[in-house]
């Protein structure tokens, strides 16, 4: 590890000054240290933000709204969140081990950075790290990589289990910086890697995600979390599903669904979420919702798998909390 000069921020305005300066924020820690120990990251400066106050879980009757410092362990064990919002608290439970879980924040978590081997391996050429010096997934070992929203530049997954629940559900990302505050769909933080990997998201350096907000349906509380992955403890998806609906009367009025592990960002899948819409909850929609879902996937030879296993795992979710009549 480089050295670094390390200060803890008192206020947003002194962490906001501080990262204008070229410092980066530490909360949990649990990813930048390790990517600073590898030499992958090399910041200058830290700036400790964990003496910030935004750490509430709050739910009223038109949204939930978290804290950016707020814990996952503590999210996802939030009576609230667990009947009001499962696939919130499933997607927790499902991302990292229960000691990960205590430290890392949940501003962090829509942070984290990918697990692509060649990204985290110095010695590799790759664009995310080093710009233009090529992506060698493609032609490599490319097992978990994505299969939608890739480029010649990179198809490495976006890591963060999280995220895919919230995008699924419309979340609601609340930042500032030294420009003032500014909310946006949180699905609108990050950016496909085209021509420029590199950059994954469009925050300014200054800005500091302050708090989610994510709205309250009656698709919430009948949603879950399915995650494929090699092993069932601490591990990266392969594939998983987020999945939101509201039936009445055996029909489903809404839907919600996203999918991890696919996708170079979390990929929401629209076309799915449509064809739901009127049908009858059942077999038949599960399977129409399913096939749709891998509908533009450009897989490799290495992660053609993942078609299927997409197509199996959204049907699998949708029949876990819709049923199979």
């Amino acid at each position: 590890m480089m050295p670094f000069r390390f200060s803890r921020a008192t206020s947003d305005a002194s962490a906001i000054e501080a990262a204008a300066n070229g410092a980066v924020f530490l909360a949990g820690g649990t990813t930048l240290v390790d990517l600073m120990r590898d030499h992958v990251e090399q910041p200058a400066a830290l700036i400790d933000i964990n003496r910030l106050p935004h750490r509430q879980i709050e739910l009223t009757a038109g949204r939930l709204k978290i804290g950016a410092l707020a814990r996952m362990s503590d999210v996802a064990a939030d009576p609230k969140v667990k009947t009001a919002y499962p696939v919130i608290a499933e997607s927790l439970l499902a991302g990292a081990s229960a000691q990960l879980r205590n430290m890392a924040s949940i501003g962090g978590n829509l942070m984290q950075r990918t697990r692509c081997t060649y990204f985290r391996d110095p010695g590799s050429a790759c664009n995310k790290r080093e710009p233009g010096s090529g992506c060698p997934a493609r032609i490599g070992e490319h097992r978990i990589h994505a299969i939608f929203g890739g480029s010649d530049n990179c198809i490495a997954t976006h890591a963060s289990d999280l995220t895919v629940a919230l995008v699924a559900l419309d979340a609601v990302v609340n930042v500032r910086g030294r420009s003032g505050e500014r909310s946006f769909p949180l699905h609108e933080l990050y950016r496909l890697p085209g021509a420029t990997p590199h950059q994954e998201h469009t925050l300014s350096a200054d800005e500091l995600i302050v708090s989610l907000e994510i709205p309250a349906g009656a698709y919430t509380s009948r949603s879950h979390y399915l995650k494929i992955r090699d092993r069932e403890s601490y591990e990266f998806a392969l594939v998983s599903a987020a999945v939101a609906i509201h039936v009445e009367g055996g029909v489903i009025l809404s839907a919600r669904l996203a999918a991890g592990g696919v996708g170079t960002v979390p990929w929401r899948l629209h076309g799915a979420e449509h064809a739901l819409v009127g049908q009858h909850a059942g077999e038949r929609a599960w399977r129409i919702a399913a096939d749709l879902s891998v509908d533009g996937a450009l897989p490799l030879p290495k992660n053609a798998y993942k078609v299927e296993l997409l197509r199996r795992t959204v049907f699998r979710a949708l029949e876990q909390v819709g049923g199979s009549a």
